[in-house]
Order: structure tokens, then C-alpha cells, then sequence
């Protein structure tokens, strides 16, 4: 399930029952954006308008063409010759995943849905039976890696349902279709190579490299250079296989979310109340306080696993009408693994629940639907006209675009919550 953002991560789109298929996690990224909307795996898709399609450069060379160049530079990267053409045999570009990469959504689901479906009673049963059955080997992994368990065992089970759906897509023919076609060739081109890294070094084999249409596999949804730098073998068979070993799964997520910059034994975060007539332009990925100083603001909440000192910003993840929370360090590791602040969240909620906790004690504002994609490049449009530059019209409600919104909102005394709303939109009109 991947987009391609400015900052090179690639998010992955799910198809059918894997409801949280790939979060493809990507070499840690030390400043992740926090997106508003949640992650691109949720919303339907709607192919590419007949002028989008115009927009797409077609391929200057025949795939034959470009395989031969490629395969020049995998064997100088040093792949076996052998290997590269076993790995290539009978591949050719598969359409589906030209026109997955292409498709733009137009509708997300608002985050109080993606959260229903992510911390459903099914998932919650399951992943605190898996807690159970795989105890010994979660407990080395904790002293190994200090990420706690329900954490790694919430990330299992938005990935791929807990080993159920990894995508069978062959990971080679779909990252040569991207390199080929595809809107970042030079992106796939890298994780291809990877890809034929894995190969060669043996942990799986070619008829075994399966995941997403963009590459996402195994039951972590790494991609291939994630793969190559942060996956392990846990259970000492020789092989790293996230595949078919929830150990090596596991811990290899664990090894990534240690080198994100993981604390051990402190909160992702906590829900927090806000004072009436709290100023809501404080609630800024980049104004950091510490628990002390948000407290001294009226902030209030259970500060379980939290030292006083911590630094965190304050997040809403459906403004000021919706429920606050207070995320710290480790919510940013979550992010690195998939850069939406609806996955990271309903990661840290999903393990809360894992461990015995309560649903949330504030309700989330059903009556108001999120806007539409070309609702929000609207929206943009418009703030940019009146001068509040929120940067490129495409429909990604990011932080310059949050930023351009208080300043409207602040315009006409409204609570600057930065977020976007169809009553928002129809007054910038």
C-alpha cells in the first residue's frame, strides 16, 4: 500500500480483507510529517482522471530495454548474473500495479472509523491470545530490543492482520513495473536492487518474495532497504524471515522502532483534557513542552509512564471538538514506521487495549465528514488566493497547510485547531 510522499516514504494501499495491509517502514526519518488524515491504505480508490493519465510519462524504452540496463547494474552492484535472470524469468509489467500507483484517493475515512476497525473486539481477542501463546519469545525480545510487547504485537496486527494477509504479489514483478512506469523509477529501482539482495543472501526464495503491490512484505510489511538494514533472524535458523517466522517478524520490528529513537518503558502518549478557552493554535507538531509546562496550562491528564521532564506536543486528531492527546518520543517512532498520525495512534491505542486499557473517555465529532481530496486541493487553492500560502495545492493537509488554516481561523475569531472542515471550506468561498 504505498503513496509517494515529499520525504520518500511510501505508504501502501490495501486491497479487500487485509484491512491495515503494509505500513511499509522505511529507514528511520528523523523529522516525520505528521499527516492528518488517515493513512492512505483506508480510502477508496478512483483511477486517474483522463488529464492525470496525459500527465504520465510514458517509458522512452521497451521493458526488454530497460531490463537489460537494469540487470547491467544489478551484476555490477554484485548480483549473480544467474540469479537476477532466475529472479526475471517470465517477468513482465503487471498493469494492476501501473494503475494502483497512479490512482489518487478521493474520500478518506474519518479517524474515528480507521480507529473502530483497527482496535475491533475480533483484533483486541486475537492479538491477547497471541500476547499469551507467544509470551517467551516477547519477553527476549523486550530485553533485546526495549520495545514493549503490545506495542510490536498492535503493529502485527495492523500490518497484516497477525501474519494473515501479506499480499501475493510477486515483489519483483511489481517493484520492476514501478521502476519501469512507475511515478519514482529511481525508488523502485533502489528497492528492486534490495530486493535481489535478499535473494542472494538466501533467506528467502524467489517463489517466496511475495507482498504488496509496491513491494511491502512479510508479515512487518518491511520494504526491501528497511528489510536489508533492520530485519533479524530471532529464532536462529540461519534466515531472516518475516515471512514465515513471527519471531523474526517481530523482532525485527523491534529493531526498527529501537533505532527510531524507542524509549524503553515510557508512554507513546496519553488522552488529555484542555481548559475552556484553551488556545488551540498550541496544538502544533512543532510546539514541544514538557508534561510540567502543558500541566501548568490547564492540560490535564493520567501521566502513566511519563516523567515530568518528557517533551510532547499536543495532537487533535479530529479538532477541538474531538478528543486530545499528549504524544511524546515514542509516538514519533511509531510514526517513522508509517508517517500518519491515524496509524501511530491507533497503534498506541490498539497495545493500550492489548494491556487491559479502557476505551477513550471523550467522543469524536460523527456529524462532521472529512473533506474529499479535491474538497481539500480546493481548500488550499483558496487559502493560497487570500495570501496564507499553504504551500502546493495536493490535497495533503500537512503542516504548512494546518498552518495557513489557524491563521484563517484565527481571521474570524474561530478555534485554531488547524483543522479542515466542510463549514471551513465553504467560508473560505
Amino acid at each position: 500500500m504505498f503513496h509517494l510522499s515529499a520525504n520518500g516514504r511510501l505508504s501502501c494501499l490495501l486491497a479487500g480483507a487485509a484491512l491495515f495491509l503494509g505500513a511499509c517502514a522505511e529507514t528511520p526519518n528523523p523529522t516525520p510529517e505528521l499527516t492528518a488524515s488517515a493513512p492512505s491504505s483506508q480510502p477508496q480508490q478512483t483511477a486517474p482522471s483522463a488529464a492525470q493519465a496525459q500527465s504520465q510519462v510514458q517509458p522512452a524504452q521497451s521493458f526488454e530495454e530497460w531490463r537489460q540496463r537494469f540487470r547491467l547494474k544489478a551484476v555490477q552492484a554484485g548480483i549473480s548474473p544467474g540469479l537476477f535472470d532466475q529472479a526475471f524469468s517470465g517477468v513482465a509489467p503487471d498493469l494492476s500495479v501501473v494503475k494502483a500507483d497512479g490512482a489518487q484517493p478521493e474520500f478518506t475515512r474519518p479517524v474515528w472509523e480507521y480507529l473502530d476497525g483497527a482496535i475491533s473486539p475480533v483484533r483486541v481477542r486475537k492479538g491477547q491470545a497471541l500476547l499469551s501463546e507467544h509470551a517467551a519469545t516477547l519477553d527476549a525480545i523486550e530485553q533485546r530490543y526495549g520495545v514493549d510487547r503490545e506495542t510490536l504485537v498492535a503493529i502485527w496486527g495492523m500490518e497484516s492482520s497477525f501474519g494473515q494477509f501479506m499480499g501475493e504479489q510477486s515483489v519483483i514483478r511489481s517493484l520492476a513495473t514501478l521502476a519501469y512506469e512507475g511515478r519514482r523509477p529511481q525508488f523502485a529501482e533502489d528497492q528492486l536492487l534490495a530486493a535481489l539482495k535478499i535473494l542472494q543472501s538466501g533467506d528467502i526464495s524467489v517463489g517466496g518474495l511475495r507482498g504488496s503491490w509496491a513491494g511491502a512484505m512479510g508479515q512487518t510489511q518491511f520494504i526491501p532497504t528497511t528489510y536489508l538494514t533492520h530485519a533479524v533472524d530471532f529464532d536462529g535458523d540461519g534466515r531472516r524471515d518475516i515471512w514465515n517466522s513471527s519471531a523474526d517478524a517481530l523482532a525485527s520490528a523491534a529493531h526498527y522502532l529501537q533505532a527510531s529513537g524507542w524509549q524503553k518503558g515510557r508512554a507513546w502518549g496519553i488522552q488529555v483534557a484542555l481548559p475552556s478557552g484553551f488556545d488551540y493554535a498550541l496544538a502544533d507538531s512543532e510546539i514541544r513542552k514538557t508534561y510540567t509546562q502543558w500541566y501548568e496550562l490547564g492540560v490535564k491528564g493520567t501521566p502513566t509512564n511519563v516523567d515530568p521532564n518528557d517533551a510532547g506536543y499536543l495532537l487533535l486528531p479530529a479538532g477541538h471538538r474531538g478528543p486530545a492527546f499528549l504524544v511524546f518520543r515514542n509516538f514519533g517512532a511509531i510514526l517513522r514506521y508509517n508517517n500518519s498520525s491515524s496509524y501511530a495512534l491507533a497503534v498506541g491505542l490498539l497495545g493500550k487495549r492489548l494491556d487491559g486499557g479502557g476505551p477513550l473517555l471523550a467522543s469524536w465529532p460523527k456529524d462532521e465528514r472529512p473533506l474529499g481530496r479535491s474538497e481539500r486541493i480546493e481548500l488550499q487553492e483558496n487559502l493560497a488566493a487570500r495570501g496564507y500560502n499553504p504551500g502546493p495545492a495536493d490535497g495533503i493537509i500537512g503542516a504548512n497547510t494546518r498552518r495557513a488554516i489557524r491563521a484563517f481561523q484565527q481571521s474570524l475569531s474561530l478555534p485554531a485547531d488547524g483543522y479542515p472542515t466542510p463549514l471551513l471550506l465553504q467560508q473560505l468561498r
